[in-house]
């Protein structure tokens, strides 16, 4: 780790994605912090066309290193990334690539599977096919391939009457085989995995279970037998890797406990978790001994490492 500190953090958050307002919240959350840690912090909120604006800005700014508080398309798929690597900008995160392939689900998935890791079938299917018709046997579960937060979700149970409510869908979705079991989650923070936390809820794990109050409760450390763990934090490590992230992950799985190690599930993997003190990457660090001042330090010295 560089011991340079910096002098000027532009922090960005906002822009155009289903997620401005948790990009918001991390943000303020994020600059807050990192006044604490001593930084001089700008914060860029961009609105929701802001691409254009935001290269005046940052040269206005001038700062020496980027936080990229920005959550969802544009944000995290590797088109800030591609402006701040032309710019010649340091910022925190995964890199163009990294971010670009995360966002997309089917290539991330082609990635864990190449690199050994556990995931379930998935198609790709246009919207008015997935309202007529199953695609693939029920329970299965219709996604955006590329958005984040629970972002239009749906689920085909094995006795719906019905098909997913997707018709006015213009992108092809992603319909995937339901992975029954706990919502567990990993955070990896460099080359380190930083715990287990299970996520709680009285239903599916959606954007408002994840941002409503009391959508949600989570235990951490997630109470799940040790070698489970130790194998959610070995996969977490090596979906990091597989898709070449740098800094801060969060990986997502589902463990049918009744199946033992057979049961666990690699989901997804986000590159830029949510950042407030309560979020899940936070509270796991919280639980290793990492302040959300000092987590939120750690990421621009390891943003500022980066050749």
């Amino acid at each position: 780790m560089s011991s340079r500190a910096a002098q000027t953090v532009a922090v960005l958050s906002g822009g155009p994605s289903a997620e401005r307002e948790v990009s918001l919240s991390t943000g303020r959350e994020c600059a807050n912090a990192l006044r604490r840690a001593g930084f001089e912090v700008i914060e860029v909120a961009l609105a929701a066309d802001a691409g254009a604006s935001l290269q005046g800005r940052l040269a206005e700014a001038q700062p020496d290193v980027v936080f990229n508080a920005l959550h969802g398309r544009w944000g995290e798929d590797g088109c800030v990334q591609g402006l701040l690597e032309w710019l010649g900008l340091p910022y925190t995160h995964s890199g163009v690539l990294a971010s670009a392939l995360a966002m997309d689900k089917t290539r991330a998935k082609a990635a864990f599977r190449a690199a050994g890791l556990p995931v379930v079938e998935s198609v790709i299917a246009p919207a008015h096919e997935i309202a007529s018709r199953h695609v693939l046997p029920p329970p299965y579960v219709v996604k955006p391939n590329a958005e984040g937060s629970s972002v239009g979700v749906h689920i085909v149970r094995e006795r719906s009457n019905g098909f997913a409510p997707v018709a006015g869908a213009t992108a092809p979705l992603m319909v995937e085989t339901y992975v029954p079991g706990r919502e567990l989650t990993v955070a990896v923070l460099g080359d380190r995995a930083l715990g287990v936390t299970e996520i709680l809820t009285n239903g599916w794990y959606d954007y408002d279970a994840k941002y409503a109050p009391g959508g949600s409760r989570h235990v951490c450390p997630a109470d799940i037998p040790a070698d489970i763990a130790a194998l959610c934090a070995d996969y977490a490590l090596r979906a990091h890797r597989a898709l070449g992230c740098r800094g801060l992950s969060r990986t997502d799985f589902r463990w049918d406990d009744a199946r033992g190690s057979d049961g666990l599930i690699l989901l997804e993997i986000n590159t830029q978790p949510g950042m407030t003190p309560t979020s899940l990457a936070p509270e796991q660090a919280a639980a290793a001994g990492m302040d959300f001042p000092a987590l939120c330090r750690w990421i621009v010295e390891d943003a500022l490492c980066k050749d």
